[in-house]
């Protein structure tokens, strides 16, 4: 079944997704903010490092201009010794046990291989559950062109925040080793990895105690956010291949970055300059191993051949914006899902005058709010 909730009446142009980047979202708390550079040197990496939960690394790079191989903005610069300065996504928070909006904080190593953590948000009310009551667990990609951001990020430190608080839920966010330095399919490496990792809990007997006492392995949810969204529509795949095992009750898919080199249908009106940003982004920084560009069918979910219906989960929520660059993909994502004869729920949400990712954005905003409850009702519901 296919239901779809709309806030406005029409469609509009979308511009640039990169504006998600070059906006300054409020936060409510503490950050240190500077650019990150690492050393890379083509696709091998001679010397890395990832940002630390709880510190930002300070710039390392005094490069003059001449030095500059290629530069991407808002992501990154790239200089001739291979060395790779973030220009945005580097601030962070630290976790906290301390409660902020009732909702304690943690960071756990998943990966100790590649320096990898998760940060997991729990109800300080939660300790207070009576034995053997369970929360629902959410599982979280974040955003940021396979690029920038990460769970310490205060977009999503705050965004889960919420999220648990008025889910009563547990969230797990995961990191994972980001592109250039990292080319795809790194990434997706990384998430499959966190989530067999926080599945070796559902016995009870993992690593991490929040996990095994609170989380309930019969209602998972996983979720994500433009390329975290790219990847959650994949985990989801793969889980349903691999019979991940308790089976992943829901999947939310927002603003999800699917692209192609041909429209999705006739109102996928592109603009060109859009599109070759987008295929910049993506054959030049996130993926240059792909053969396709932006037809690998990692991208081009919608308009590639996958079959859908092995999709590992019970029921999606698909959540696009009216001006999002994005938005017919994600209408033409749910669409195929529906016809895929897959048995699950498709709920589509559209808030057609808003951009990309414009919850995380402007937390403040009118919609903001009606869409924080739509993706809690997912979980609760």
């Amino acid at each position: 079944m296919l239901r779809r909730i709309s806030s406005s009446s029409s469609l509009s142009s979308p511009p640039l997704f990169f504006r998600f980047f070059r906006h300054s979202p409020r936060y409510n708390f503490p950050l240190s903010s500077s650019r990150t550079a690492v050393s890379v040197s083509g696709h091998h990496h001679h010397h890395h490092r990832l940002s630390s939960p709880n510190t930002t690394l300070r710039s390392i790079c005094s490069h003059s201009s001449s030095d500059l191989v290629s530069e991407h903005p808002p992501f990154v610069r790239i200089y001739k010794d291979g060395r790779v300065e973030r220009l945005s996504g580097t601030e962070t928070v630290p976790a906290s046990l301390t409660p902020q909006n009732g909702v304690v904080s943690k960071d756990v190593v998943y990966s100790p291989k590649h320096s990898l953590s998760a940060r997991l948000f729990l109800p300080h009310k939660a300790r207070e559950l009576a034995a053997g009551n369970k929360l629902p667990l959410l599982i979280y990609i974040h955003g940021g062109a396979w690029i920038v951001e990460s769970p310490f990020s205060p977009i999503y430190h705050s965004f889960l925040t919420e999220v648990v608080r008025a889910a009563s839920c547990l969230a797990v966010s995961v990191q994972y080793r980001r592109a250039p330095e990292h080319p795809i399919p790194a990434a997706y490496e990384d998430s499959w990895s966190a989530i067999r990792w926080v599945f070796s809990h559902s016995d009870g007997s993992g690593p991490v105690d929040w996990i095994n006492e609170y989380a309930d392995f019969n209602r998972v949810f996983l979720a994500g956010d433009s390329a975290g969204a790219n990847m959650s529509h994949h985990m989801a795949m793969r889980a349903g291949k691999e019979k991940l095992s308790p089976r992943i009750k829901g999947v939310a898919i927002v603003h999800p970055a699917f692209w192609g080199t041909d429209p999705v249908d006739e109102h996928d009106v592109q603009d060109v300059d859009t599109g070759r940003g987008i295929a910049q982004v993506w054959e030049e920084i996130a993926s240059p191993n792909s053969v396709n560009g932006t037809d690998d069918p990692l991208f081009n979910v919608v308009g590639s051949d996958p079959d859908l219906s092995g999709l590992g989960c019970e029921k999606v929520l698909v959540a696009v914006a009216g001006k999002d660059v994005f938005v017919r993909q994600g209408l033409g994502y749910a669409a195929k899902l529906k016809k895929s004869g897959w048995g699950g729920d498709v709920e589509v949400v559209v808030e057609e005058e808003e951009d990309h990712c414009f919850h995380l954005l402007d937390p403040d905003s009118d919609n903001a709010p009606k869409f924080l409850k739509k993706f809690v009702d997912f979980i609760t519901c």
